[in-house]
């Protein structure tokens, strides 16, 4: 899978275990809620800063987000 869909997968989970809506993480991260909504569809790639702004509103480690992102990205694509 590649890193952007991993990425945008493990971030989309996080936010709505959460209780989360875009534009409620986009407050909190300081970021555009569509940017938010690019990241999860794995249509753009987070900066180490923006990383770090998600990690922070969402409560885990930047080293938590990235294995769990990291884990994600070697499972074979979902088919939809």
């Amino acid at each position: 899978m590649e890193p952007e869909v991993a990425f945008g997968q493990v971030l989309r989970e996080l936010r709505k275990g959460r209780g989360l809506s875009q534009e409620v993480l986009a407050l909190e991260s300081d970021l555009e809620r569509n940017y938010v909504s690019l990241l999860e569809l794995g249509r753009n790639s987070a900066s180490v800063k923006t990383i770090f702004k998600l990690a922070s509103a969402l409560g885990v480690s930047v080293a938590d987000f990235m294995t769990m992102v990291e884990v994600r990205s070697m499972e074979e694509p979902r088919s939809s």
